[in-house]
């Protein structure tokens, strides 16, 4: 057993910057060693030191004297959004064409009482959709009807090319799924052994939490007692934390624990299928009017951080300013706690567009779309409309491509969308680790770099926390963008997307390492780009674009 725990407790220490929770892309942990403010991702890599986006120094320097023309809706498409969060009231999208509770659909659109946006994965009498499968999982059901007893010599020639696609995804199922249970067995036995040895130092010195400084006065006699010090000593060494204390340590691990339960539950469960929950067909893409008007949903945890990014107010000396002051955030819940559905996405998109979403704000992805076409109608009727789409790249430390990452903005038959940002995750000092270690990446398939290390923003229940991903990157440039279009309101999306790539701040550094490996590389090899978004010199442009 002590053999088996100390196997666990390396496993653990090697993973432990990779806590991964909320829906799809989720939140990736990883603590920097370097401590840096709150508010890193306001402040400017030339005034301040640190990597952000420069906002502060655009609103101190050029905007502080100047009226904003416009009110800027940006819909965020994910979990959920806490609309009675302190630090966003006044920022929530508000349907002046409905009136609240009368059970009519007074502006006509099909949605009825949508006063705050909607929920794409409700029932109609209010419950949700909390947890879903992934699309793997999905997609490995359908084929498997089709193809599960077939061998490949009988397989018609009209039907090879899917069914070597089936084969792929055969392969990659049972691998995922193995690997889920697995970590959901590992991470569960290392919770409870530290979560054992924490109890045994707490009863043993009357404490209710420690930090590393402390283990220094635990002393005993006792095997037990010094063998759990010399545990938590080392556990402390490894964990890429500032100061933690113990209790902090636990609850990351707990993320881990309840992450992989929904992986080995749920995300790769084919016996899970909970969508009868919403009521409609999930096959039918023209199906357009289900759910239901609580775009807050069960766990509105992903969004809520991801609104604040954006648009928590500023100067109110409440936890955190947003990078946008003049911003209305339209919540669209269409993200589970699993892979989100094209359905879903496709009909999102067309919400949001249709009722007057400047910007949209996608933090979620997945590697498999089998409704790409319709979603890529959805992201053709967007551009048409003149809706900037802005996108995270995915915290798999991959390089992406059109075929392994979705949405994207390459659409299936040819061509691809003039108004789609892709952005990379960034951290917040200047060096190797630039790039965040989860992000994904691509010279050709990512725009720009954003921060998405260490961001502190909103969480329900009026609190805050302190999450990383991509997912925080992307409403970082929706924030600049929106900040762009409030002060400028004739440029259009195109325009803000030109603006936004050519005004990327480029980092002295050159070389860095390359994300999800060992290896380095060139910055301005990871992006489109080479840079990181600047609402300062973006403000810059635009101010010459309007002379």
């Amino acid at each position: 057993m002590r053999i088996q725990f100390k196997f666990y407790f390396w496993a653990f220490l090697l993973s432990l910057s990779l806590i991964i929770g909320g829906p799809s892309y989720g939140f990736i942990i990883e603590r920097d060693s370097i401590k840096t403010p709150d508010n890193w991702f306001l402040l400017d890599p030339l005034e301040d030191g640190f990597m952000g986006t420069g906002a502060e120094k655009a609103y101190e320097q050029i905007l502080k004297n100047k009226t904003p023309k416009q009110t800027v809706i940006v819909a965020v498409i994910d979990s959920g959004i806490d609309l009675d969060h302190e630090d966003l009231q006044g920022k929530i999208w508000v349907n002046e064409g409905e009136i609240p509770g009368n059970g009519i659909d007074d502006d006509d659109n099909g949605y009825v009482d949508d006063v705050n946006g909607w929920n794409f994965i409700g029932g109609p009498d209010g419950s949700h959709v909390e947890a879903d499968s992934h699309e793997l999982t999905r997609e490995y059901i359908r084929l498997k009807a089709k193809y599960g007893e077939t061998v490949k010599e009988d397989v018609k020639r009209r039907n090879r090319e899917e069914y070597a696609y089936w084969q792929r995804i055969k392969a990659n199922f049972e691998e995922s799924k193995k690997e889920a249970e697995m970590n959901y067995n590992m991470y569960s036995n290392m919770r409870e052994g530290f979560s054992g040895m924490a109890d045994l130092l707490k009863e043993e010195f009357e404490v209710k939490n420690f930090k590393k400084d402390d283990l220094g006065n635990f002393e005993s006699t006792n095997e037990k007692v010094g063998s759990a010090v010399d545990m938590m000593s080392q556990l402390f060494s490894m964990v890429n934390m500032q100061d933690p204390s113990i209790n902090e340590v636990l609850d990351m691990l707990d993320d881990a624990v309840e992450h992989f339960e929904v992986q080995a539950k749920y995300a790769y469960n084919t016996e899970f299928d909970p969508r009868h929950i919403v009521g409609d067909d999930p096959d039918d893409y023209k199906e357009k009017y289900y759910g239901n008007n609580d775009p807050t949903g069960p766990d509105p945890a992903h969004g809520t951080h991801v609104a604040g990014i954006i648009a928590a107010n500023r100067g109110n000396d409440l936890g955190v300013d947003g990078i946008a002051e003049h911003v209305a955030i339209m919540p669209i819940r269409a993200v589970p706690n699993g892979d989100e559905r094209d359905k879903d996405i496709a009909n999102a998109i067309r919400y949001a567009v249709d009722n007057g979403a400047h910007i949209i704000n996608m933090s979620f992805g997945k590697s498999y779309s089998p409704g790409k076409r319709q979603v890529d109608k959805a992201v053709k009727y967007a551009e048409r409309k003149g809706v900037l789409l802005i996108h995270a790249a995915g915290n798999s430390g991959k390089e992406i491509n059109p075929d392994n990452n979705f949405p994207n903005r390459w659409y299936a038959k040819r061509g691809e969308s003039e108004s789609w940002l892709e952005v990379g995750a960034s951290s917040a000092v200047e060096g190797e680790n630039l790039p965040a270690d989860f992000s994904n990446f691509s010279k050709e398939r990512v725009d720009l770099f954003a921060p998405g290390v260490d961001i502190y923003s909103t969480v329900p229940g009026s609190e805050y926390k302190t999450n990383s991903g991509t997912s925080m990157a992307a409403p970082a440039v929706s924030g600049v963008a929106a900040l762009l279009m409030a002060y400028y309101p004739d440029l259009k999306a195109k325009e803000v997307r030109s603006i936004l790539k050519h005004s990327v701040y480029v980092p002295a550094i050159e070389t860095v390492n390359l994300p999800g490996g060992d290896k380095t590389t060139r910055f301005d090899a990871l992006s489109g780009t080479g840079g990181l978004v600047n609402a300062f010199q973006a403000v810059q442009m635009a101010e010459t674009m309007q002379q």
